[in-house]
């Protein structure tokens, strides 16, 4: 019963021994207002990812609005009426777009909390960008059918993918080695020696190419070969494990397992869609 009494968010009437107790009515706490930041989309987008983790970074606490597989919600619709995509900020009510404008819009306007996300020197701070516009560079059409095992045929080539990543995936045509290559030089010369592209912890660099890594996953659990082999990309092997590993990342990170499941799932949604007039 004192438990009861005394557990938070309720009122409740206190007395002496001199005291009558109270007949006041209980009342629960008003409920917290609604939090001034949203995030519209979806767990296995990369994307999406992004703007949690940097989120998370800042210390800012958001709310999650999950999108349904196959179907685009009218908030947001509303909240992005140019590419109807996810992902959306919706801060105070305004939208904000596009996941690299956002993890921008996020470390500028929460300045004053959590870690700083971009490079504060101009000159790596253009260094950064330049390597996160080559990793998501514009993709093939996703309409393309392209095996990647007997298993499942064609499930990445649904999704949302940079051509370099598509390319270490074994996804499209091109010279595996060079972008691996090529990604293994942009983390030796960002890091500096440390264990991350921003140095001694996460920033805008490993924001952008880490949110790739459940997908990596995915990839290597059908073809059954490494997306960042530890032979051949040492570094970028290491730099994935500390990252999944990150405190800000954690949960963020989806399941191999799961997003082969999702990929599946993505592929009939989008084959039942390819067949209705």
């Amino acid at each position: 019963m004192l438990e009861a009494l005394t557990r938070p968010g309720i009122e409740h009437a206190t007395s002496s021994d001199n005291q009558t107790p109270s007949r006041q009515p209980w009342r629960r706490a008003a409920p917290p207002p609604p939090p001034d930041v949203r995030v519209v989309g979806g767990w296995a987008s990369p994307s999406v990812m992004r703007v949690c983790v940097a989120l998370r970074l800042k210390g800012v606490a958001y709310e999650f609005l999950q999108e349904e597989l196959g179907k685009k919600s009218g908030l947001l619709l509303a909240s992005n009426p140019v590419h109807k995509k996810m992902p959306v900020l919706l801060h105070g009510g305004r939208p904000v777009c596009e996941s690299l404008v956002i993890v921008e819009y996020v470390d500028e306007t929460f300045a004053g909390s959590g870690r700083r996300i971009l490079p504060a020197d101009p000159y790596d701070r253009a260094v950064h960008r330049f390597w996160a516009e080559y990793a998501d560079a514009k993709v093939k059409s996703r309409s393309a059918a392209i095996s990647v095992g007997n298993r499942i045929r064609g499930l990445v080539t649904d999704l949302p993918l940079p051509t370099a990543l598509r390319t270490l995936m074994g996804m499209i045509g091109g010279d595996k080695a060079e972008a691996a290559e090529q990604l293994e030089e942009a983390f030796a010369a960002c890091s500096k020696g440390r264990g991350f592209f921003a140095g001694d912890d996460v920033g805008f660099l490993d924001i952008v190419l880490g949110s790739y890594v459940g997908w990596f996953r995915a990839a290597e659990q059908i073809t059954g070969k490494p997306v960042l082999d530890e032979a051949r990309t040492p570094r970028l092997a290491a730099w994935a494990a500390r990252f999944c590993a990150h405190e800000a990342v954690g949960d963020l990170m989806p399941d191999a397992g799961r997003l082969v499941e999702f990929g599946e799932a993505l592929r009939a949604a989008l084959a039942a869609n390819a067949t209705q007039p």
